[in-house]
C-alpha cells in the first residue's frame, strides 16, 4: 500500500523542463546554420580546386595544347602547298588563324606564352626538360584546416546584427583569398586578428516568425549552392578533377604523355608531308 507521502515522493513530469516550441525551431535552426556552414565548407574547398586544377592544367599542357595546333596548322599549310586545291588553301587559312598571335596573349595564357610565340619555360615542357614545379592543386592540409576552423567561427550567417554580418562578410572574403592561394602563413595572421577582435553577444531567442524565415532562407542557400556545386562538377575541369580526387597531379601526368604522343605522331606527318616525293630529283 502506498501512503500519501510516498505518492509525493514519487517523481512527477516536469512539465516546466520540456522545451519550448520556439526553443526547439531555434536548436533546428541553429543545426541548420551549422550544416550549411559545413556545406559551403566543402563547397569553396571543391572551388579552389577546381580552380587551382584548371590553372595547372593550362600551365603544364597548355604548351602541348599550342604545338599541336601549330603542327595541324603546318600540315594543312604544307597538304594545300602540294595539291593546290583551293579546299585544302581554306583548310589551311582556317588551321592558321586558330594559332595566329593576338594582342595581349600573354595575359590570356597565363604567362607560358606571348606574341612571339612559346616561352623557353613553355617550349621546355614539351622537350620533357626540367621546369619549375607547377603550383599545388589544392591547399595543403593546414590551411585547410585553418579555413575550416575560421570559416566555423566568423561565418557571416552566424550574425544577427547588419553591422556584425558586415564586419564577418569582410573578414570572410579575405580568408577566402588567402585561402585560394593557399597561405599558411596568412591563414594564421586572420585567425590570431579573429581571436582578438570584438566578441559578439550571445545569440537570444528569436520570435517564431523569424525563426521559420531563417529557416526558409538557409533552405533556399542549400539549394543555391547546390547549383554551384552541380556546375562545378559538370564543368569540363571538375569532370576531369573528379576521374582522380586524391592524385590529380598524376591524371596530368597521363594526359601530358598522351599529348606528348600526339606532337610525336604530328611532327612525323609533317616531316612526311615536306620531304621530297619519292623518284624525285
Amino acid at each position: 500500500m502506498t501512503t500519501p507521502e510516498a505518492e509525493q515522493s514519487e517523481p512527477q513530469p516536469d512539465e516546466e523542463s520540456a522545451p519550448r516550441p520556439e526553443e526547439r525551431l531555434e536548436r533546428a535552426v541553429r543545426a541548420a546554420e551549422q550544416a550549411l556552414i559545413e556545406y559551403e565548407i566543402a563547397v569553396e574547398t571543391f572551388r579552389v580546386e577546381v580552380e587551382n586544377f584548371s590553372r595547372l592544367h593550362h600551365q603544364k599542357l597548355g604548351p602541348m595544347y599550342a604545338r599541336l595546333d601549330e603542327l595541324e596548322a603546318r600540315i594543312a599549310e604544307a597538304r594545300a602547298a602540294r595539291s593546290g586545291d583551293p579546299e585544302d588553301v581554306r583548310k589551311a587559312q582556317e588551321a592558321r588563324a586558330r594559332v595566329m598571335p593576338m594582342p595581349g596573349v600573354e595575359e590570356l595564357f597565363h604567362g607560358w606564352m606571348d606574341g612571339e610565340g612559346l616561352f623557353p619555360e613553355a617550349s621546355a615542357m614539351l622537350t620533357e626538360q626540367p621546369v619549375r614545379p607547377p603550383q599545388r592543386v589544392r591547399p595543403s592540409e593546414e590551411a585547410r584546416k585553418l579555413y575550416r576552423e575560421l570559416a566555423r567561427k566568423a561565418h557571416p550567417d552566424l550574425a544577427q546584427e547588419d553591422e556584425e554580418r558586415a564586419r564577418r562578410e569582410e573578414f570572410i572574403t579575405r580568408v577566402n583569398a588567402a585561402y585560394a592561394r593557399g597561405d599558411e602563413a596568412l591563414l594564421r595572421e586572420l585567425a590570431e586578428e579573429w581571436a582578438a577582435g570584438p566578441v559578439p553577444e550571445e545569440r537570444q531567442p528569436s520570435p517564431a516568425e523569424e525563426l521559420y524565415a531563417r529557416l526558409e532562407w538557409l533552405s533556399q542557400r542549400k539549394e543555391l549552392l547546390t547549383v554551384v556545386v552541380r556546375e562545378l562538377e559538370e564543368s569540363a575541369i571538375g569532370s576531369m578533377l573528379r576521374l582522380a580526387p586524391d592524385d590529380p597531379d598524376k591524371l596530368l601526368e597521363e594526359i601530358a604523355e598522351q599529348l606528348l604522343s600526339d606532337v610525336s605522331a604530328r611532327e612525323a606527318e609533317l616531316a612526311e608531308l615536306l620531304s621530297p616525293p619519292s623518284g624525285s630529283v
